[in-house]
């Protein structure tokens, strides 16, 4: 099912923004360009590996924004021409027939945005557990994080003044602010991201430290002091 506009605009605008992910951004971008119909934006933080050129290279329109995750998809959302807007991470997959599940959700009474379930790649028992936590999350609590995929129209993202550009939590505060409009829908099929930050720290490690990051983050801490402790963390790691 192709969606196009009689204008001839996209039906969905993508924004994806990278920072060294030349690994895994060909599987992204193909992921995406497997429907017609929809625009792809990178916005690159200055990668050093390239990523940038990669994705320029397969297509994506390509933005250089600097100072983080929340100022790269706003300008990404800004440069966007689709009434539809969906955030996707560099180190993950949209599933087949996405752009089905995106219109036909928006389109439901009461629903202003919507999101994926979650899959991770890897097939650790640890990780089944992680992805069935957020799935109940996501569905029971209509909080879904960015690696699911986020998604809503461009003229509710303009009113609610975009993602909060803060260090980190950015898409926390985001979801929170959009529930005020109504319903955030969860797709009943699922992207999949990267297993490689759990990995990387350690399953268990790493989902105590994200607790810990939205336990502090409702106590009051500073969220650049937050985000300044978990760079600290990874990087130790």
């Amino acid at each position: 099912m192709t969606h196009t506009k009689p204008s001839g605009r996209p039906a969905i605008s993508i924004i994806i923004p990278t920072l060294n992910e030349a690994e895994s951004i060909a599987a992204t971008m193909k992921s995406a360009q497997t429907c017609t119909g929809v625009e792809i934006i990178v916005a690159d933080g200055r990668s050093s590996d390239g990523t940038g050129e990669m994705a320029k290279g397969l297509g994506a329109r390509l933005l250089t924004i600097t100072g983080g995750r929340a100022k790269q998809v706003n300008a990404g959302a800004m440069a966007a021409s689709s009434d539809v807007l969906l955030f996707l991470h560099g180190d993950t997959r949209l599933p087949g027939g996405f752009d089905k599940h995106v219109l036909n959700l928006l389109t439901m009474p009461g629903t202003v945005a919507g999101a994926f379930a979650l899959r991770i790649d890897g097939s650790e028992i640890g990780l089944r557990i992680i992805e069935k936590l957020a799935n109940f999350r996501s569905r029971f609590f209509q909080m879904p994080y960015g690696d699911q995929a986020i998604f809503l129209r461009a003229n509710l993202f303009r009113s609610i003044g975009g993602f909060p550009e803060m260090p980190i939590m950015e898409d926390f505060v985001f979801v929170q602010r959009v529930k005020k409009e109504g319903r955030v829908a969860i797709a009943p099929i699922a992207v999949t991201t990267s297993s490689r930050r759990w990995k990387k720290l350690g399953i268990l490690k790493t989902t105590l430290i994200n607790q810990a990051v939205l336990l502090a983050y409702f106590s009051g801490r500073d969220p650049v002091r937050l985000a300044s402790w978990y760079r600290r963390i990874k990087l130790r790691s």
